[in-house]
């Protein structure tokens, strides 16, 4: 499984007006590349009179799958500088889309690449930045007279309750981050006295939007 990483929350857009020009931007996270594709070929079905539906995607852990589409504009003043703004970032599975309508005025190459970089920039934060970081989901165990103690114990705690079962015996689960996992075991071993039984059942991640 992957390390903690850097990904938009969700979908976003915003619009910019650059010398008459506007420019709509679209994003969203796109976790395969044919998901990325799927998003870009919507986006254009809603602006087919657009003047250009520029392009990028950068998805997989080490950036494996990456394009950068320049639609009809001149040959890396759009897609690249697009793709630019997403390494910068540090994103990973994340797809963009601007959308240009055509102002009348030409704005150059280096007016192309800073519209574009800054319409990308804008959706972005529109679609708000998340940080991805791997848990660990800790089960346990333990009899009815710890509930009380472990349960607030928990809560005044680095670590995040999930969610409590009642059975026979009471469930805790807790989300651990990966490297603190022994740690957590050993501070829950003696909060109890050894009467807990503490497993790892599952690994994921959890999102925190970033400032």
């Amino acid at each position: 499984m992957r390390k903690d990483y850097t990904t938009v929350k969700g979908y976003g857009e915003s619009e910019i007006v650059i010398s008459k020009s506007r420019f709509l931007t679209y994003v969203q996270r796109a976790e395969t590349e044919q998901e990325a594709i799927d998003f870009i070929n919507k986006i254009k079905k809603m602006h087919p009179s657009a003047t250009h539906n520029c392009s990028c995607y950068l998805i997989g852990e080490h950036d494996n799958i990456q394009k950068a589409n320049d639609d009809g504009e001149p040959s890396g003043t759009a897609g690249v500088p697009m793709l630019e703004v997403l390494k910068k970032q540090g994103l990973k599975d994340t797809v963009v889309v601007v959308t240009r309508y055509f102002g009348g005025i030409k704005l150059g190459g280096g007016g192309l690449i800073r519209a574009y970089g800054k319409a990308t920039t804008e959706g972005i934060e529109a679609a708000h930045v998340v940080k991805r970081k791997l848990h660990h989901l800790m089960q346990v165990s333990i009899d009815y007279t710890w509930l009380g103690k472990v349960e607030n114990e928990v809560r005044n705690s680095q670590y995040t309750l999930k969610e409590i079962q009642y059975a026979d015996a009471v469930e805790v689960f807790v989300h651990v981050l990966k490297d603190e996992e022994l740690n957590f075991t050993e501070w829950m071993t003696e909060l109890t006295n050894g009467q807990a039984t503490i497993n790892c059942i599952d690994k994921q991640f959890i999102e925190f939007v970033q400032e």
